[in-house]
């Protein structure tokens, strides 16, 4: 089956192509406004857009799929726009749910757009908001809210002049964060393991969800995709003139990819991944690293602090009072020369000197 009817598929699977149409017609462009500032990080609109990471949507509704110039479409899209596929309301509707579903190979890795409304305003803002179109804020009704107006507190005679902020001692915005607010942020994981959450995960199990969720923009096997990271390799390479930094050779811990992972991958779809999702990922990255050989290992929070990465060894902890440099004498904390005089200046991007001398100095 081609990627076109593969489209058509599940789009019709889906039952979007068969909603009404009117639906949309009534979203609201303010609203969708809102909600295309998910998409803002790849995408742009508007006067002078220009593509990103992903290419720019001024007339997409009408456009033919992948018919950007110079834009590095999937192949999938580029086959999708060959065989005739047009971005009406309905089709780019049924993208905008679920972009992997609908076009299988796409590289846009956003997740999708669950609420019907939020599909049925942000059409509307796209179809609103092209060069010489009036943008939705601009389009939006003026708000009838007023400013909040703060009255002042009576001042006492012969008291100094108070501020708003000095007589209440806060800001009055927002509130105490909750126990379970605090829970949610505080997900960190240290190399010793300590904040890992229960789970487990098999390097096949990764694989898959690689494939399905990291592929389109580091590569089937952790080589990277245009400028998305590598991931993989890079052996041997830290002395080179430009050294390949990959989990394999050069980080320290395994605890940073998992928490990196976890907190925000995949690229727009943050916090997406469950536990279990993560330890597979983390397990299939050991693998293509050859940090591990076995596609039935299974990384756990119980096995997870025993494993080390190739280039751990080669880092130090941070103890700066043990440095040369602290050692030649104690740092002035009193009477301390005024009058520190910049005698040369860094003036290229590449401010690591190369030699005793070079780069900026203070004396």
């Amino acid at each position: 089956m081609s990627r076109f009817l593969d489209f058509a598929a599940a789009a019709l699977m889906a039952g979007v192509l068969l909603a009404a149409p009117q639906a949309r017609a009534d979203g609201d462009p303010a609203k969708g406004e809102k909600v295309f500032k998910v998409c803002v990080a790849c995408h742009a609109i508007g006067d002078g857009a220009k593509t990103k990471t992903g290419p720019h949507l001024n007339d997409v509704v009408g456009r033919t799929a992948g018919s950007i110039e110079g834009f590095k479409y999937s192949p999938a899209m580029s086959q999708a726009g060959s065989q005739g596929v047009v971005w009406s309301e309905e089709r780019l509707a049924a993208f905008l749910a679920s972009p992997r579903k609908v076009i299988k190979g796409t590289k846009m890795t956003f997740a999708g757009l669950k609420k019907e409304s939020d599909l049925t305003d942000v059409i509307a803002y796209l179809k609103s908001a092209g060069p010489g179109k009036e943008a939705a804020s601009q389009a939006a009704p003026p708000s009838s809210v007023q400013p909040r107006q703060v009255a002042a507190a009576p001042q006492a005679a012969g008291s100094p002049p108070q501020t708003v902020l000095s007589r209440h001692g806060v800001f009055h915005l927002g509130r105490p964060a909750s126990a379970d607010e605090i829970a949610a942020w505080d997900i960190d994981i240290r190399p010793d393991g300590e904040g890992l959450p229960e789970g487990k995960g098999t390097v096949a199990e990764g694989e898959v969800l690689f494939a399905e969720r990291c592929a389109s923009c580091h590569g089937d096997f952790g080589e990277g995709r245009d400028r998305w990271p590598v991931l993989a390799g890079g052996f041997g390479t830290l002395t080179a003139e430009r050294p390949e930094k990959t989990i394999g050779s050069y980080w320290p811990y395994l605890s940073t990819v998992y928490d990196y992972v976890r907190r925000a991958m995949p690229f727009g779809d943050a916090h997406s991944l469950g536990n279990d999702d993560v330890y597979a990922l983390t397990a299939y990255l050991l693998y293509l690293n050859d940090v591990v050989t076995d596609t039935d290992f299974e990384l756990s929070k119980a096995n997870f602090a025993s494993i080390r990465l190739p280039n751990q060894i080669h880092f130090i902890d941070d103890d700066r009072a043990a440095e040369p440099h602290a050692a030649k004498r104690d740092p002035c904390m009193t009477d301390c020369k005024a009058d520190a005089r910049i005698v040369s200046r860094a003036r290229i991007l590449d401010v690591t000197p190369d030699d005793e001398g070079d780069g900026g100095q203070i004396e």
